[in-house]
């Protein structure tokens, strides 16, 4: 058979690859629970573009699947073995500051932008046209290849579990959710959240009466706010705040009223898994708030916060840190913080910890700090670490079709993210992020260029051809 021009093949459907995508990354998907119903689950916007796509891969030939709106597939070929192509179509919250319509997906210089464009709809597309191509070349396979679309990535991945218990687990597969050339190793994810257990009085001549930062456990928070009643310089208070804000490079402002005054700062949003790639609000405004007179239960909550995290996002300070060869370092990034005097304090983390850490261990640590303390660890939820062997034959297979598509030499990486690879027994994350290029992923203006776009699909239709075939 004489051999395919992959990346030709892309270019002739270049503009329709375009169009659709941008056609996808218009809707909303954001979760939305509150207005879920029995058949979208996590609201309209999911279910959307859930149905965006498995109806293009009805029109297209392709056999499709909804799996109860928590999930769905579009399968070709035939065999007893199944590749699995794990893509998600959810997406974080837009957040603030963007420069155009974040649900736009407007091209400026090369670039579309827009929430998702990265993370994950658009490597989505890309795979799916990767598919639609071996389609319409009507190459023989020997294998079934099913690309499965999550809906609940970005949060619980409730899409996984739903779909695993009443569909078979591929044989081998990636993920193009991440960065190439391959990422054959990821770290363990921890969720959990501390919880404040004193009963100190929150009577004071200076009381916190709220502090509030962060929405999602996996996202350094780029918004604080904390509002303080009673007696005192408050406006001094003002000017001590402007002045930490200017030293931080950070914006905010104080609202001063009678007996009541308003801090909000902004701080700089990123991905969960380098929390050092960010400012977190939150942190920021629990450090200039840790030196002033307020009642004990809310000095109780700062002193704990400044204690442990400011600063560290690697657990010195909790007694957790841990590093090896494979992964790097374990991270903690506070992605929520609350307090009230009613509820007291509480913290939501998100642990990322190498592949050979031991989990109980570090666990066991950290409930006896918070014991220490007067806190308790509760809601654990853990997605443990995955590593795929360097001999494994898709290891082999990815790597071969990597070189000779860019030239360039497909080592292995390893990540602090947790992409649905993990959801396979022999699972890789394969793109859609070349070397060198910025990840703005969960970011404002979150882009992906489009040539990159172009040639990552290219990449993908041999990978699976190569696969399947």
């Amino acid at each position: 058979m004489e051999q395919i021009n992959w990346l030709e093949e892309v270019t002739k459907r270049k503009d329709q690859l375009i169009k659709d995508t941008q056609g996808f990354l218009k809707i909303k998907s954001v979760l939305d629970e509150e207005n879920g119903t029995p058949a979208a689950p996590f609201g309209t916007g999911i279910d959307d573009a859930l149905h965006y796509l498995l109806d293009k891969g009805s029109e297209d030939g392709f056999t499709s699947k909804n799996l109860d709106g928590y999930a769905g597939h579009l399968e070709m070929g035939s065999g007893d073995e199944l590749i699995g192509i794990l893509c998600h179509i959810d997406v974080v919250p837009e957040g603030d500051g963007w420069s155009v319509d974040p649900y736009g997906a407007e091209i400026h210089d090369g670039k579309l932008i827009a929430r998702g464009s990265l993370d994950d709809k658009g490597p989505t597309m890309a795979a799916y046209y990767a598919m639609k191509i071996i389609k319409e070349l009507n190459l023989p396979l020997s294998k079934r290849v099913r690309m499965i679309i999550g809906t609940d990535e970005e949060s619980d991945w409730r899409c996984v579990d739903h779909y695993f218990k009443h569909e078979e687990m591929p044989t081998m597969g990636f993920a193009p959710d991440a960065d190439f050339p391959i990422i054959y190793a990821e770290k363990g994810i921890a969720d959990f959240d501390l919880v404040q257990k004193s009963d100190l009085s929150s009577n004071s001549d200076l009381c916190l009466e709220s502090f509030s930062s962060g929405r999602r456990y996996n996202m350094v928070p780029d918004f604080a706010e904390a509002k303080l009643e009673g007696k005192g310089d408050l406006q001094g208070m003002v000017t001590e705040f402007q002045e930490f804000v200017q030293k931080n490079s950070l914006v905010g402002r104080g609202i001063c009223d009678e007996d009541t005054v308003i801090f909000q700062l902004e701080g700089v949003s990123a991905h969960g898994m380098e929390p050092d790639h960010g400012k977190n609000a939150g942190l920021y405004l629990a450090s200039f708030l840790q030196k002033y007179s307020l009642d004990e239960k809310a000095k109780h909550y700062l002193n704990f916060v400044n204690e442990y995290f400011v600063g560290d996002s690697r657990g010195r300070s909790l007694g957790v840190a841990y590093s090896d060869d494979i992964t790097g370092d374990l991270t903690i990034n506070v992605g929520k913080l609350s307090y009230t005097p009613e509820k007291g304090g509480s913290l939501g983390l998100n642990l990322r910890y190498p592949v050979t850490n031991n989990m109980d261990d570090t666990k066991k640590s950290l409930e006896e700090v918070c014991k220490k303390v007067s806190f308790e660890l509760t809601n654990f939820s853990d997605s443990k670490p995955h590593h795929v062997d360097k001999d494994h034959p898709l290891i082999q297979t990815l790597q071969k079709v990597y070189e000779e598509q860019t030239g360039e030499e497909a080592t292995l990486v390893s990540i602090g993210g947790g992409t649905y690879a993990r959801s396979l027994e022999a699972g890789v994350a394969f793109g859609p992020l070349f070397p060198g290029r910025p990840d703005v992923a969960h970011q404002k203006d979150e882009f992906i260029l489009v040539d990159d776009l172009v040639k990552a699909t290219a990449i993908y239709a041999q990978a699976i051809y190569e696969l399947a075939k």
